[in-house]
């Protein structure tokens, strides 16, 4: 089990708990990171915060700490 900023480029993992019952938690989930939902980074920006994860067929930006709160098992 990893966060999901430690996702390389390219790789996908599966969510298992997004961290934390305060609003940021909440927005993530609202947000579609859910229990079960695939999620495959696929960009960042140039000095490496936001992040940008396709999530539900459309795309995510989310700060480093964000994604920390993001535990997720990575597919092969």
């Amino acid at each position: 089990m990893i966060t999901l900023d430690q996702l390389f480029l390219g790789q996908s993992g599966i969510v298992l708990q997004v961290a934390g019952d305060d609003a940021i938690s909440l927005r993530l989930m609202e947000m579609g990171v859910l229990e079960g939902t695939t999620v495959e980074r696929v960009g960042q920006a140039p000095l490496g915060d936001p992040l940008e994860f396709a999530v539900s067929g459309y795309r995510l930006m989310l700060r480093r700490s964000e994604a920390q709160r993001v535990f997720v098992t990575v597919q092969p």
